[in-house]
């Protein structure tokens, strides 16, 4: 059995609307409330903070109004962030800002409070909500994220435990150079362009930024210029998401063995001059897609050492060529054994062979 979650678009009345603003805030309210309790006297953990919910009810009435598991499921938002600054995984957790791009909170499915009847969705508090049901959703729910754009579109995740059919086996290997010029070259010489999403709108969205910081902070105007903004990232963001599924979805059918480089995005970002191309890239998107897409379908999914020199090496023979080090050299013959080398489909060969090396 594994968790999967189904995504939809909601069209809550204006009612709903207003229930689902409301447990946003109060959710928000919470995790800064315990999050500035921890900041003072120690962060304690789930269970205590739990305890006390009762009487921050009671102090403020506001929170019976909305739904309460969603209270219950921020504080283990807040439990899992401080787990991750203790374990020196991520940084010291910080206060939630009503400014956040996306708002959202969480119910947990208790005593059968969340059901779907044909393009309704019964939630806690909000009674039957619209959604496009674009396929259906398999497996039993745990729980649903209802999160808000700040472009005012409202989505639900719907996360399932459900079982996943493997996909028929088969006899490919495949190692992925991935990079800028082209998104990737594989191990079998197929090359994928860079899309580039940002770039491609980039002209627009600085137009539209220049305009909004033209109007008075506050103003009608500025709201519907800001809205223009948002929707621009909004589609630059979905564009990029539907490639990337896409793309991964495709090298996990095709593919019983995948061999990745094991990048850190976040280290690589730093190049000032590559940063807003790496960030467009969102390699650690889509190696993320192409792991857990692999563990669903029954692939065999390899990771291959950051630092294995994959553009140094003669695939052919194995000699080390300090000199390919240089990114502006895109091709390269071997001395040793005089094989001639395109730079990226070189290292997506290496990538493979060392990939098969850990996995036999």
């Amino acid at each position: 059995m594994m968790n999967r979650a189904y995504k939809y678009r909601l069209y809550p009345t204006t009612e709903q609307t207003a229930l689902i603003n409301k447990n946003i805030g109060c959710s928000r309210f919470i995790y800064n409330h315990f999050l500035a309790l921890a900041k003072s006297d120690g962060y304690l953990n789930y269970n205590q903070y739990a305890k006390a919910l009762p009487l921050l009810k009671k102090a403020y009435p506001f929170l019976k109004e909305v739904e309460s598991t969603s209270l219950q499921q921020t504080l283990k938002d807040l439990d899992k962030s401080f787990a991750g600054f203790f374990k020196k995984s991520g940084g010291f957790p910080n206060f939630k800002s009503k400014g956040n791009p996306k708002q959202s909170y969480r119910c947990q499915m208790v005593n059968n409070n969340i059901q779907i009847t044909d393009n309704y969705i019964k939630l806690p508090k909000l009674g039957l909500v619209k959604f496009a049901k674009s396929r259906e959703v398999e497996g039993r729910i745990l729980n649903v994220t209802i999160s808000r754009t700040n472009t005012n579109k409202f989505y639900i995740s719907i996360c399932v435990e459900t079982e996943i059919e493997t996909m028929p086996s088969s006899s490919y290997e495949i190692g992925i150079d991935l990079g800028l010029k082209d998104y990737l070259v594989t191990s079998e010489g197929l090359v994928v362009p860079n899309p580039k999403h940002f770039r491609k709108y980039e002209r627009q969205l600085a137009k539209a930024q220049r305009r909004l910081s033209k109007k008075k902070k506050g103003s009608q105007n500025y709201k519907k210029a800001k809205l223009q903004v948002a929707l621009l990232h909004e589609k630059i963001a979905n564009t990029r998401k539907d490639f990337l599924h896409k793309l991964s979805t495709t090298i996990v059918a095709e593919n019983q063995t995948i061999v990745v480089e094991g990048l850190k995005p976040k280290n690589m970002i730093k190049n000032r001059r590559l940063s807003k191309s790496i960030a467009d890239a969102s390699w650690g998107r889509f190696l993320n897609m192409l792991e857990y897409k692999s563990s669903w379908y029954g692939r065999n999914y390899v990771k291959v050492d950051a630092f294995f020199p994959s553009s140094q090496l003669c695939s052919n023979c194995g000699y080390i060529n300090q000199n390919t080090k240089k990114l502006h050299i895109r091709t390269w013959e071997c001395p040793s054994c005089f094989a001639f080398h395109q730079r990226d489909e070189n290292a997506a060969k290496n990538i493979k062979a060392e990939g098969l090396r850990i996995a036999s």
